[in-house]
């Protein structure tokens, strides 16, 4: 007679093998049917890439690895880490290429080993004007080459290999605010990126570019001019400039039907929509362009009118559902995630992903409080989509801001709000969600509060692992099924960018982001650094890791405060929130500030912050870092 156990243990068996063979047959018909990427050349069976911002065309961030799974992802360790920059914002999605990690800065494009953190080159640029921003998303990768945004708007081509500059084109004008701060794609000999800028009153534009030569092939209007469609949805006051409709994150691609699906942001003035009456096409709204010419082929517009800086700003993301339809998902500054049938153009869902209140009201000249505020919703990073599980997976933050209607005074370069703003300083009140949908339904399945304000990408996996980071420092692994926290490890700096995952030689990793100095991040900061976590093996054994900010910190005597250095300094970390001339915070500006404060004052304040300003002291600014700064702002 069989043993009874072993015929359950065979059974069981049997039942894991054929639950793994069905899993392993729904990743192979992604891969079959999911849109092409960048290739370097012929792929190594032991090697998977991240080709692109958000790991494909389709911009679905899935990746179909499985070596790191629910029962071993506990014990991930770091690997290797390689600091990026001193100090400043650091949003941006890493590429993989051939076992290189690209990444970028605001002035920095960086390539390393991606399984050791070896740098193999540096690029520093030195912006040719006043940078409008300094921040960058990304980067695209195509033909041996890696192609980059700057703040003073423009597009660099540098050589994949040695980093050389290969061209330079000067997309926009910096003094009147436009800069380049998305992540661009590249396909078949041409590259996309938008111009971003618009809160400064720049009309937003798509452009396409010659991918060997840096000739602009084509571009599109944001905001409709003259003859073109939709040029009657502005009724601007007389004498009242109107902007919007930038770009700042990536744009995604349909290869097959050769549709280039682009996010636009806000109108401008910000929060006075009475000045610019009717429906401002082409801001809030997903742009359907013919990727070769240009030409514009249909639009879904999110939010009309909008008087709260509701943008779109995350690529959408293509996916099929169970019906058969073609399917658009976007989710936006409004805290909603929207899914649109490409066929009909009709709303499929539209789901609440934190907190709505005042949804539709404008601001008044005494101030109505708007959730989601300023800084909340969905921003740079967009929903990711699991085709086995059927989910769509979106991070928000929660957070409400208390909004003012003023006269809108346009000075070029300078923020153009049209009012002022405060964001909501009630203890906890800054918060986060990571949500599952249904794809097909766009119903809930699961919620994860994660106590920080939420600008990390997600990442799920074909081993039931969903991975992402939050603002105060933590490194997240979920279950895909669940949202249970799998692995959660303070990584010593704000997670705000990408978060990928990729093979080399049979061993699954993972890359991202830490360090992040923005207005999205007001918890902590911490130092630009790439992090790269693998699972414990003899080389790399589990060991307690401690985060950076419970390290002691030796400091030098203070010497005389030097503004000069300040000036370096404050362009560095500082302009991504305040701008250059310290006016980009409505309310806040820093210009006379001396009035107000003395320099040690002001040191004072910086070392010991409130929100939504970030601790930044004692990393990534020492106590002479401080001196120097005050000394500099006291002035601006």
């Amino acid at each position: 007679m069989p043993d009874s156990r072993t015929g359950s243990s065979t059974a069981s068996s049997a039942a894991a093998g054929a639950a793994v063979l069905c899993g392993l047959l729904c990743v192979c018909l992604y891969l079959c049917v999911r849109q092409g990427v960048p290739s370097a050349g012929a792929a190594s069976r032991d090697r998977t890439d991240w080709p692109t911002y958000n790991n494909g065309y389709d911009s679905q961030r899935y990746s179909p690895l499985h070596l790191i799974d629910k029962r071993n992802v506990a014990s991930l360790v770091t690997i290797c880490s390689l600091k990026i920059a001193s100090s400043g914002a650091f949003q941006a999605g890493p590429l993989v290429i051939d076992g290189t990690i690209y990444v970028t800065t605001a002035h920095t494009t960086v390539a390393l080993a991606a399984d050791t953190c070896a740098e193999r080159w540096r690029s520093d640029y030195v912006p040719a004007t006043t940078e409008a921003a300094a921040v960058n998303r990304g980067a695209a990768f195509l033909e041996g080459r890696i192609f980059r945004g700057t703040g003073d708007a423009r597009l660099l081509a540098l050589d994949a290999r040695t980093g050389t500059m290969l061209w330079r084109a000067e997309v926009g004008d910096a003094a009147k605010g436009e800069s380049l701060t998305a992540a661009p794609i590249a396909w078949q000999g041409r590259v996309f990126i938008g111009t971003s800028g618009g809160d400064l009153g720049v009309k937003g534009r798509m452009l396409a570019f010659d991918a060997a030569t840096g000739r602009e092939l084509w571009h599109f209007d944001m905001i409709p001019t003259g003859a073109q469609p939709g040029t009657d949805s502005w009724e601007a006051a007389p004498g009242v400039p109107i902007g919007g409709g930038a770009t700042w994150s990536s744009v995604t691609l349909d290869v097959s039907s050769g549709e280039l699906f682009v996010p636009t942001g806000n109108p401008a003035p910000d929060l006075n929509p009475a000045v610019r009456p009717g429906k401002n096409l082409y801001t809030n709204s997903m742009l359907v362009l013919d990727a070769k010419s240009g030409a514009l082929k249909w639009w879904y517009q999110l939010t009309s009118p909008d008087g709260a800086d509701h943008d779109l700003g995350a690529a959408p993301l293509l996916y099929g559902n169970r019906e058969g339809r073609r399917v658009a998902a976007m989710a936006g500054k409004d805290g909603y995630v929207y899914a649109v049938d490409r066929g009909t153009r009709k709303v499929l869902f539209r789901t609440a992903v934190t907190t709505i209140s005042n949804e539709g009201r404008l601001p008044t000249r005494d101030g109505i409080m708007v959730c989601p505020g300023m800084g909340g919703g969905t921003k740079w990073n967009g929903p990711a989509f699991d085709p086995v599980h059927r989910a769509l997976y979106v991070a928000a933050t929660d957070w409400c801001s208390l909004l003012k209607q003023g006269e809108p005074v346009y000075v070029a370069g300078r923020p153009y709000w049209g009012g002022s703003f405060e964001f909501d300083k009630t203890p906890g009140a800054a918060n986060g969600w990571i949500t599952a949908l249904d794809a097909d339904s766009g119903k809930i399945r699961w919620r994860y509060r994660t106590g920080s304000l939420m600008s990390a990408a997600l990442t799920p996996t074909a081993g039931g692992v969903l991975f992402t980071g939050d603002t105060q420092g933590n490194f997240l692994a979920l279950d895909s099924d669940t949202g249970e926290v799998l692995m959660k490890k303070p990584t010593g700096g704000a997670v705000a960018g990408g978060v990928i995952t990729y093979r080399i030689e049979g061993r699954q990793y993972v890359a991202f982001t830490s360090g992040n100095i923005s207005r999205s991040t007001n918890e902590m900061a911490g130092i630009p650094t790439l992090i790269v976590m693998g699972l414990a093996d003899r080389t790399h054994p589990p060991q307690q890791e401690s985060a950076a900010f419970d390290m002691p910190i030796t400091e030098a005597p203070l010497r005389p405060a030097d503004a000069e250095r300040g000036r370096a300094l404050y362009s560095q970390s500082c302009v991504a929130c305040h701008g250059a001339d310290g006016t980009a915070l409505a309310g806040h500006s820093l210009q006379g500030i001396k009035v107000r404060l003395k320099a040690a004052q002001l040191a004072e304040w910086i070392k010991n912050p409130q929100p939504p300003m970030p601790r930044l002291y004692p990393t990534p600014f020492g106590s002479q870092d401080v001196v120097d700064i005050a000394a500099y702002v006291e002035n601006l």
